[in-house]
């Protein structure tokens, strides 16, 4: 598996990311749903990723910079056919790997709360992440679990 910055120019990411923001917005209201689209994800704050098996693309993820020493985790996805076979925990492994490098005291991420997300919230837990309160521009919503990863020394 080889996990590179991408550009975001490739269909391969807009068909993921496409697939990403109709399956949030089906399972949250409109007003809950934090997925960022493209021209988003293409802002200079947020560093993007993408993993890839040869030609086939695994999943993607990225890194928003909220301020010098608090990063947010945004647009994680993997290829529905591809889940369960790690390219997820290894792009939050390169995530949390690159947050620590910029010397950022805290990692945090805002999910979903339906039963769809709970796979996400249990890989989320295993690597320390804890649900915490709304962070950022987040508000209190019961439709989001806010987490947050704090580094140590």
């Amino acid at each position: 598996m080889k996990i590179e910055i991408d550009d975001l120019s490739r269909l391969e990411i807009h068909s993921l990311l496409q697939e990403h923001l109709e399956s949030m917005r089906q399972l949250s209201p409109l007003e809950s749903v934090h997925a960022l689209d493209l021209e988003k994800l293409r802002k200079p704050d947020i560093t993007f990723w993408s993993a890839w098996e040869g030609p086939l693309l695994l999943g993607c993820g990225a890194l928003k910079e909220l301020d010098i020493k608090h990063g947010e985790i945004k647009s994680m996805r993997t290829q529905a056919a591809r889940r369960r076979q790690g390219a997820g925990r290894a792009i939050l492994a390169h995530i949390i790997q690159t947050a620590k490098q910029r010397s950022y005291e805290i990692l945090s991420l805002e999910t979903g709360s339906a039963v769809e997300f709970m796979p996400a919230h249990r890989l989320y837990e295993s690597v320390g992440f804890v649900r915490c309160g709304p962070f950022g521009d987040y508000v209190e919503d019961p439709n989001s679990i806010f987490m947050s990863l704090r580094f140590t020394g």
